[in-house]
């Protein structure tokens, strides 16, 4: 199926973000500038600039354009629903300490299909409230082949363009389909002190898989969350009266 017009020149701005053309803060192209160099209307270019905006990427200034965002937002785990944008449920967020190649907990090496003994790499982030204070930690796990691959996740920072996108840029890999799995327990004292609570504390775990079009794990993310923190709804259509 060929990229439309609109989303080759999302997926142009992105990766020259991606590369640094345009950091944080950054002024992107006027919408003139884009029309003319790319041969379309205006009408297309907002397209462009609108999938942006739902990547939480970049932030319109009135009468002054679209900047890219100096305030990265990210999802606390799971609901990557078809429909959803990378800003649905999103939260600043910052990154917790460096990234590292380890063995994952049993649970999770079952979910990438790791072999007994085998590492991944583990990135941890910290979702936050608006008022800046702990919501969510969130530890995503790589299976090496993607991380191989990816040398961007080994950085500590947050990648611009998001992990998903960048992903599927480098490795071609795109997520098809999702698992996600929802349980309670009681936090062990590390975590605990990330929220600056004390045990007992109880909080939910949101455990996300992601596949590609050949059922293969690109990620395993592992989302814990105080109890008092954690709500969720769902709207749905049922099947009787029609």
């Amino acid at each position: 199926m060929p990229t439309l017009k609109y989303e080759q020149i999302a997926d142009s701005l992105r990766q020259r973000i991606a590369d640094g053309e345009f950091p944080a803060g950054a002024l992107l192209p006027s919408g003139r500038d884009l029309c003319e160099q790319w041969g379309v209307s205006r009408a297309t270019v907002i397209k462009a600039y609108d999938i942006l905006r739902n990547d939480g990427l970049i932030v319109a200034k009135q009468g002054h354009g679209f900047r890219v965002t100096e305030t990265p937002l990210a999802r606390p785990a799971g609901n990557r629903r078809p429909g959803s944008t990378r800003t649905t449920g999103a939260h600043p967020f910052r990154r917790l300490g460096t990234p590292t190649r380890e063995e994952p907990p049993r649970h999770v090496a079952e979910l990438l299909e790791l072999p007994d003994g085998a590492t991944a790499l583990r990135r941890d982030r910290l979702v936050l409230l608006d008022d800046g204070t702990p919501m969510t930690l969130v530890t995503a796990w790589f299976p090496l082949d993607v991380a191989d691959a990816c040398p961007r996740l080994a950085q500590t920072g947050p990648i611009a363009e998001g992990t998903t996108h960048y992903v599927t840029r480098t490795t071609g890999r795109a997520p098809v389909r999702a698992c996600d799995l929802t349980r309670v327990r009681l936090a062990v004292e590390a975590e605990a002190d990330r929220f600056g609570e004390r045990v007992p504390l109880a909080v939910a775990v949101d455990l996300h898989v992601a596949y590609d079009n050949e059922d293969r794990p690109l990620v395993v993310e592992e989302g814990v969350t105080p109890s008092d923190l954690w709500e969720r709804t769902d709207n749905y259509p049922m099947g009787y009266g029609l």
